[in-house]
């Protein structure tokens, strides 16, 4: 959206370099992301920016009530508890589509999660691009005042607390067949984090450990969890040593009753500019005529599961728990990027980080997904080009008008 960057961007751009890109992200681990990376970054203008951040800032507001953890209880209800929670989350994902209103381009809230995502892909990608694209150095993932030795710094307090990297573990459920395992390799090459599936940790009385590559057991004193229960619970298969639910004489970076507290159980309560128009089933007084401008989603799943787009009236009568599920109007996504056939679609994840100790998260960066199709996701955009993930990069200079 930046013209003379998509300019200069897309003059430089040619099927062969986009290869040499790919290949010097696979060069890192003799390994290719199982995700579409994009062919190109996001280019967003100050104003679009500060659209955003504002945004994020009215979640982040409503995230600090005081009353927050009352308003969420029946969200640890519904799902799984987990012990010792703390006083905040220490992650924060928010996701904006970058939609068109009254002829107008801004920034709609999707979803938000207090969870982390893919921190150290990101940190990398925005590298890779620079190297193919030196011009790019003029822009920046990161808001002002933020260069990348300050992201690093703050996701290294935030992930390992006041312990040393051995102590503390990157846990995911077979972290080898997760697709955004680039990340793993990263984090464990950027951070020296050890990654540990969750059947290799051994339980003695409430401490874990683990085994390092030369079969020594080490104490886990801090979890950097990646593990949805979504998956967890699916796998009966999995043999697990310890339970997420019992007391167990550890901390955690992420702790999981946050992935449930800040969801799409929240987006009812968000009104104004930024946020769409949603409603807990359970609370319709009736249903609306125009469905077709409906999405019909539960309340507690990942990357789209259960999702219904092409809402009926039937969908809506056949919800048995209507307590789970929300109606959310459609936003209409603007095709605000100019690819060389073409316009394509954006969202913008943007990244916070809290500190325990801090009063409020802190906005560090962001990712970007690219679609062709009806929606953002990798069903939608199959045998498509200049789709899938990127990274959003910010003008320099001047601070945003949000503080």
């Amino acid at each position: 959206m930046i013209d003379k960057i998509r300019k200069q961007f897309n003059t430089a751009f040619s099927p062969e370099k986009y290869q040499a890109f790919l290949h010097s992200i696979a060069s890192d681990f003799d390994f290719a992301p199982t995700f579409r990376i994009a062919e190109t970054p996001f280019f967003i203008p100050k104003d679009l920016e500060n659209q955003i951040l504002e945004g994020c800032h009215e979640v982040i507001d409503f995230i600090k009530r005081p009353d927050f953890k009352q308003l969420t209880q029946r969200s640890i209800e519904l799902n799984t508890a987990v012990p010792n929670e703390d006083n905040h989350t220490q992650f924060l994902a928010i996701d904006f589509g970058i939609c068109e209103e009254d002829g107008q381009i801004v920034p709609k809230l999707i979803e938000v999660q207090g969870f982390p995502t893919i921190f150290n892909f990101q940190y990398n990608l925005y590298r890779k691009i620079v190297e193919s694209y030196p011009f790019l150095a003029e822009l920046s993932p990161y808001p002002a005042g933020m260069d990348e030795a300050d992201y690093l710094d703050l996701l290294k307090k935030v992930i390992f607390g006041k312990y040393s990297p051995v102590e503390v573990v990157l846990l995911e459920i077979e972290p080898e067949k997760q697709n955004t395992k680039i990340d793993f390799y990263y984090a464990h090459r950027d951070l020296e984090i050890p990654v540990i599936c969750v059947t290799d940790v051994i339980k003695e009385d409430k401490k874990l450990f683990y085994k390092n590559s030369t079969g020594e057991k080490i104490r886990i004193q801090r979890i950097y969890n990646r593990v949805i229960f979504d998956e967890l619970n699916a796998r009966t298969d999995l043999k697990l040593d310890f339970s997420f639910e019992e007391e167990l004489d550890v901390e955690w970076a992420g702790h999981p009753n946050w992935y449930t507290r800040i969801s799409k159980f929240i987006l009812p309560y968000l009104h104004g500019p930024y946020f769409i128009e949603t409603t807990l089933l359970s609370d319709l007084e009736s249903i609306p005529e125009d469905l077709e401008n409906y999405v019909l989603k539960p309340l507690f799943s990942f990357s789209g599961a259960g999702v219904i787009f092409n809402v009926t009236k039937k969908d809506v009568e056949e919800v048995k728990d209507k307590g789970l599920f929300i109606l959310q109007k459609k936003v209409h996504y603007a095709p605000v990027i100019q690819s060389p056939d073409g316009k394509v679609k954006v969202e913008v994840r943007v990244f916070c980080l809290w500190p325990e100790e801090d009063e409020s998260p802190t906005i560090v960066g962001n990712l970007a997904r690219l679609s062709r199709g009806e929606m953002i996701g990798v069903k939608f955009n199959r045998d498509k080009d200049w789709v899938g993930g990127s990274i959003g990069l910010f003008e320099k200079g001047s601070k945003s008008e949000v503080e």
